[in-house]
């Protein structure tokens, strides 16, 4: 791979430490990255322009480039807050922070798995999503800021995020990447890549491992380089389609997701999947292996061990990515 991907991380991959804006930002810079996707706004003390201000300066000095997101921007979403105002408004107020904090894009989602289920499924919810982005168009194209809408924890499949993006409006509407949240949503990582790519401003890059159960699969996301992917073949095409979108790990490490597409009931909320691109997903589970859930041990202070597995799981990708697939500027 001639091509040097700038390498960062997701502050929802130590999300136990709790830790503010700055604090990520110092720790970012020992690890020697060059980007932080600062997903939901909880990690700013203040929204004032001030102390946007200062951590800008803060980021500048370190040599670190931030990336900026929230949550859900779909108003009919099982994950959609509303006490945080409306969809329209939360999705302005975080590009007004990313432009302060000097990132190009906004990083949002749609939802959930669970929404496929919801009253009238995915495509009611991508409609309320669209109308919502095409509301900020407007102030979206003079902020100067891309909106980057995830394919988030199973809630829509490679085609049906372009299809929303391109219903939205390309021009100022792009992708947020996951290769975790794509074998959820029933697809293999590099299919993902080869659909997404051309789309994608922003990422959230972690390992997968799937294997074959009686119901269907299991789905349990590993650390960089314990999984099934072929990061190496991965980030060849990674820098052929997006070579100017940073690599962000977004470790989440030891939950066993059930997939249990062997069950009727289980397609109800795929009425419109793609047989050939599942069949590349049914590959991957029938190659793949059962891992074990992280368990901790007795006795230990169970917040404490969730804060040192999260840091060991991201430096250890950290470390994969750098010395093994020969990533970032630094």
């Amino acid at each position: 791979m001639d091509a040097k991907l700038k390498l960062g991380f997701d502050n929802y991959s130590i999300r136990a430490l709790g830790w503010k804006a700055t604090q990520l930002l110092e720790y970012a810079a020992s690890l020697n990255l060059d980007t932080i996707l600062l997903s939901d706004l909880d990690v700013f003390e203040s929204q004032d322009e001030s102390h946007l201000k200062e951590i800008k300066t803060r980021a500048d000095d370190l040599g670190l480039e931030i990336q900026v997101g929230m949550l859900s921007i779909c108003p009919g979403s099982k994950m959609f807050d509303p006490r945080r105002g409306t969809a329209e408004e939360q999705l302005k107020l975080t590009i007004r922070i990313a432009r302060a904090l000097g990132s190009s894009v906004a990083r949002c989602v749609l939802g959930h798995i669970d929404d496929r289920r919801s009253d009238g499924g995915i495509e009611a919810r991508m409609a309320e999503t669209i109308q919502v982005l095409k509301n900020v168009r407007g102030f979206a194209l003079d902020s100067g800021v891309r909106i980057a809408v995830e394919n988030h924890a199973g809630d829509m499949q490679a085609w049906e995020l372009i299809a929303l993006i391109e219903e939205a409006g390309r021009e100022f509407v792009g992708v947020t990447m996951d290769s975790g949240n794509a074998t959820w949503a029933l697809e293999d990582p590099l299919h993902n890549l080869e659909m997404l790519g051309p789309y994608a401003v922003s990422t959230g890059i972690r390992d997968s491992a799937v294997w074959e159960t009686e119901e269907g699969a299991v789905l349990q996301w590993t650390a960089m380089g314990e999984g099934m992917v072929d990061w190496k073949r991965y980030f060849s095409r990674f820098a052929e389609v997006c070579p100017n979108t940073p690599v962000q790990l977004e470790t989440i490490s030891g939950r066993p997701n059930p997939i249990p597409y062997l069950r009727d009931e289980f397609w109800d909320a795929y009425p419109k999947a793609r047989i050939r691109e599942f069949m590349k997903f049914a590959a991957m589970a029938r190659r793949g292996s059962p891992k074990q859930p992280i368990t901790f041990p007795s006795g230990r202070d169970p917040e404490a061990a969730e804060q040192e597995f999260q840091k060991a799981e991201l430096e250890r990708s950290v470390g994969y990515c750098k010395e093994v697939l020969g990533l970032g500027l630094k």
